[in-house]
This record gives structure tokens, sequence and C-alpha cells, in this order.
């Protein structure tokens, strides 16, 4: 009964700001090894050499994208990478912030429900994003579709799918729909943490640690069946023919 209830939502650190700033460098270290990879690509792609060199089935003809063109991407990945890199640094040095210290005792603390919902807010904005932009071709690439036996693949938008075929794999307009109400979700879901300060009993009855573990589990669970059976976010003229699709002779 007499246990405080933000003690619950906060974890007592030395240094915690040194802690975001290892988080920073990792996720600047996940970048660039990201755009090492694009330049990696990049530097072996020769459009007019089609029998080794996979990217000859992402279009054809190579066009003037902007951002969006290969050589944009790998350049955006470098100075994201390059200013995440200085975040940490700066972070590293002035650790010491007031955001980082409990009003009540003005000890060094985290407010992980704040956190959560500061991630969740940013996870929700890059779901509707994609969704509602990317796919839909309303400020994006759009995505490349195909039919079922890789004949007429061509990059094109995508428009939502909101009924009973949304719930269809292999129709590319769920993955609209799904993005959009997804991030709609997580936005919402960020208010409630941003703005309600949850009872202990919420966290140790849902054991968020389990629900964490199960989410980690069932996304690498999706990855793998997908990869195996197919979907509409992977066409045959992109990732090749899945084991699937060979073991039941589909063609």
């Amino acid at each position: 009964m007499g246990f405080p209830w933000y003690r619950v939502h906060t974890i007592v650190l030395n240094d915690p700001d040194q802690l975001l700033s290892v988080h920073i460098m990792h996720t600047a270290l996940v970048t660039g090894w990201a755009d090492s990879m694009a330049l990696y690509e990049l530097a072996v792609f020769y459009p007019s050499y089609p029998v080794l060199d996979p990217m000859w089935r992402q279009g054809g003809t190579v066009t003037n994208l902007g951002i969006w063109s290969y050589e944009g991407v790998p350049g955006e990945h470098i100075v994201f990478s390059g200013l995440r890199i200085l975040e940490a640094i700066w972070h590293w040095v002035y650790w010491d912030l007031k955001i980082f210290c409990d009003e009540r005792t003005g000890k060094p603390s985290l407010d992980l429900p704040k956190i959560f919902g500061i991630h969740l807010f940013l996870s929700g904005v890059a779901y509707f994003g994609f969704g509602a932009f990317h796919v839909t071709g309303l400020y994006g690439p759009r995505i490349w579709v195909s039919d079922l036996y890789g004949l007429m693949g061509k990059v094109q938008l995508v428009n939502p799918a909101w009924g009973m075929e949304g719930f269809d794999p292999f129709v590319p307009g769920e993955i609209v729909s799904h993005h959009i109400a997804a991030g709609t979700l997580g936005i919402l879901a960020d208010l409630f943490h941003l703005s309600v300060c949850t009872p202990q009993s919420l966290y140790k009855g849902l054991r968020y640690g389990s629900i964490s573990i199960t989410v980690v589990f069932f996304v690498s669970f999706d990855v793998t069946e997908t990869m195996w059976y197919g979907l509409a976010t992977t066409p045959i003229e992109l990732f090749e023919l899945t084991r699937y699709q060979r073991d039941q002779g589909y063609f």
C-alpha cells in the first residue's frame, strides 16, 4: 500500500543521458550499415548486364527520381548516420540534463511510459506516412505491383483496401490500409501514454516484458512466413520463386 506509484514508471540511473547516447550511437551504426549495403549494391550495378545483377528486375530503364534515386538513398543514410553520431557525442558530453531528473526526488531517472509514448508516436507517424504517402504515390515513389505469375510487374500507386479483400495477403491494397490503421492506432496509443498515468496493477497484469518478447517473435514469424509462402510485398520478379511455390509445382 505504501509503494510509490511513480517507481513503476521510472528507472533510477547514474547517467541516463549517457544511456541514451549509447542507443543513438547504435542507431547511427545500423544506419551506416544500411548505407554501406546500398553503396555496395550501387557499385556493382550494371544496367546492361541483366544476368547476374538482380537490380535489373526493378524496372528496367533507370530514371532520375531525385531523392529516391539509387544515389539519393545512400546519401540520405550517410547524412542521417553522421547526424546521429554527432547527437550521441553531444548527449554523452552534456549528460546532466534536467529533463532526465525526477521532479519529486531530484535524482536522475527515466520516465518509461513517456519514453514509450514518444517512440510509439514516431513509429505511428512512420507507419501512417508509409501507407498514406509512400505507397499511394501521394508523396513517394509508390511500390512494385505484380500478378501471381510475375508477368505484369511495374511500379505503380496503390489504393487502400478497406473491405474483406484487405485480409488477402496477395492484394497490394492491404499494405496501404494496414499501415494507415496501425499508424493511427499507434498515434492514439501515444497520446494515451503521454497523458494518462497508468496504475501499477496494469503493468503487473499485462507483463510488459513478456509482451515485448511476444511482439518480436510475432514479427520474426510473420517475416519468415511471408518469405516462405509469398506476399504482395515479395513479388517473384524481385525475390525469385518461394520455396512453397517450388515444392507445389506452382508453374
